[in-house]
């Protein structure tokens, strides 16, 4: 910036700057951008309302722009409905914002409006779109907004038809896929990778890995995608073996392999790959930690998890929350609640995963009481609440034998926050009717369920009929594992457990025989020692 402009920026609202009455239109776009850039979005803002005379398109558009960056969409829509003209590129700028806000009512309403005002969509406002609509209530409309690219001729343009290919691979359209891909006029690598990525996407991993080896050339995000593919696909060694041919890796290809061991529950692999990320030279992101300290977590190594925490002082991103967020979940699964609770008390800007962690850490341990009592706190300081935070509370609930604060906890998710119960909640709110031995209201709540009890909700109950013997309860619901996983070993042995309890002896050796015809391995338990 020149010694100029600079002193005009820093000049107070009491000089000369803020007596004039106009500047000029190129000047006021200058100062508002570079407000803007500098995160200064209120002297941005108090540069455009005292120049009316001089504002053009281009500075509404860049006022927006600063607002819709910011997620401060409410302001941005306050702008967009006063401007004297517009043009596409207003209209794409909130499209984009309501995007961003995943306010999918909105954006449908202002693309809608778009048209109606005259104004022809081009390549962005059908790619941002098309985006925005994949898995939601309105990605039905992908085929009228392809019949209209087809009109104008967007179908052509490279950044349009990959948005289709994405958009079409979410809703299964095999058939379209390929077609949409030879109408691009000039393709070129994001092409071949939506259409590598769709493939995947829908499970077709031969067509994914033809498609891949017909490239005319290939970049680090064609080899990234491929192998993401197979991880999503549940091809784990593939994924490896392609994470292993690339020629070049970034820090987004080693935590991608590493975070698919995690999901692939092989704790181990992901913690020898993230040592060998280390000897390469590659710097680990707060994802790449994030990911390393699930492994961690996952296989209960509280030693690598705080050498990993060293890293991540080390590293220059000791305050990012996604990182001091992860280090409170592993030092919760790994029995150290206290470490947990000091990481938790120094990130700065808290969020909702951190509040998140730090009561499922509570409710893990059996500190049901600390665990309510931060969730007071959490939605005091203007937190909302989400379905993860109330299996949290409701495993307390459980641990502690809270009937009644559990029961005041389901209801109140729905009627005050407006989250419907998932199979995970009602999953702990059986096992709390079945500890207090309160079977009746057990059976009630799964009759009421809006979905079919799996296999972890029916076992939740089996135990509770093993802890007070209900061998008639039990039977039927050892019944129903048994036709969710037929060589279950849980369902086996708890019923062993309660006739022997009974003194039914004749049957326990009956199951004990069935166990071995059927090649049912009882469970063993485990425990993971550093």
């Amino acid at each position: 910036m020149r010694g100029v402009d600079r002193l005009l920026l820093r000049t107070p609202p009491c000089s000369c700057l803020r007596n004039m009455c106009t500047v000029t239109s190129a000047k006021l776009n200058y100062m508002i951008d570079t407000y803007i850039r500098d995160n200064n979005i209120k002297e941005a803002r108090k540069l455009f309302d005292e120049n009316p005379l001089s504002r053009n398109l281009l500075s509404w558009n860049m006022m927006m722009t600063g607002y819709v960056q910011r997620h401060e969409i409410e302001h941005a829509q306050d702008l967009f409905d006063q401007m004297p003209l517009k043009d596409a590129v207003s209209w794409n700028i909130m499209l984009s914002g309501f995007h961003r806000t995943k306010n999918s009512d909105e954006l449908y309403r202002c693309f809608l409006q778009m048209g109606r005002a005259g104004v022809v969509p081009n390549d962005y406002t059908v790619s941002t779109f098309l985006r925005a609509v994949i898995s939601t209530k309105l990605d039905v409309l992908v085929h009228q907004v392809h019949a209209q690219t087809l009109h104008l001729a967007l179908n052509l343009d490279v950044f349009v038809g990959s948005a289709l290919i994405k958009a079409y691979a979410s809703l299964r359209k095999e058939e379209v896929l390929k077609q949409v891909f030879d109408d691009i006029l000039v393709k070129d690598v994001t092409s071949w990778n939506a259409l590598v990525s769709g493939y995947m996407e829908m499970g077709h991993m031969v067509d994914a890995q033809i498609t891949f080896d017909l490239m005319p050339q290939r970049n680090i995000i064609s080899w990234t995608s491929l192998m993401i593919g197979y991880i999503r696909n549940k091809r784990i060694d593939q994924a490896r073996s392609v994470f292993d041919n690339m020629s070049e890796r970034n820090v987004v290809s080693w935590t991608a392999m590493i975070s698919g061991y995690v999901q692939n529950k092989r704790f181990l692999d992901a913690l020898k790959l993230f040592l060998l990320m280390l000897k390469s030279g590659a710097r680990p992101n707060h994802f790449t930690f994030s990911s390393v300290l699930d492994a961690c977590a996952g296989c209960s190594s509280r030693l690598m998890g705080m050498q990993v925490h060293l890293h991540v002082i080390k590293s220059g991103i000791p305050d990012d929350v996604i990182s001091l967020t992860s280090l409170v979940d592993m030092y919760a699964k790994c029995g150290d609640i206290d470490a947990a609770f000091r990481v938790f008390k120094s990130i700065l800007k808290k969020n909702l995963a951190s509040w998140n962690s730090i009561i499922g850490g509570y409710a893990r341990h059996g500190l049901a009481t600390r665990a309510l009592e931060d969730f007071d706190r959490m939605r005091k300081a203007g937190f909302t609440p989400d379905g993860v935070t109330f299996v949290n509370v409701l495993s307390a609930c459980v641990h502690a034998g809270l009937v009644d604060q559990a029961e005041r906890l389901f209801t109140t998710m729905l009627t005050r926050y407006g989250i419907q119960a998932e199979l995970e909640h009602y999953t702990c709110m059986v096992d709390l009717y079945g500890r207090a031995g309160k079977f009746d209201e057990a059976e009630k709540l799964i009759k009421n369920m809006p979905f079919e009890p799996d296999v972890v909700l029916w076992g939740a109950l089996l135990a509770a009929c093993g802890l007070h013997s209900n061998l008639e309860l039990g039977q039927y619901v050892a019944e129903k594992i048994r036709k969710l996983e037929s060589n279950h070993p849980v369902s086996y042995s708890m019923l062993s457990k309660i006739q022997g309890e009974k003194g039914i002896w004749s049957s326990v050796n009956e199951f004990r025989d069935m166990m071995k015809e059927r090649q049912v391995k009882k469970q063993k338990a485990i425990s993971w020692v550093e």
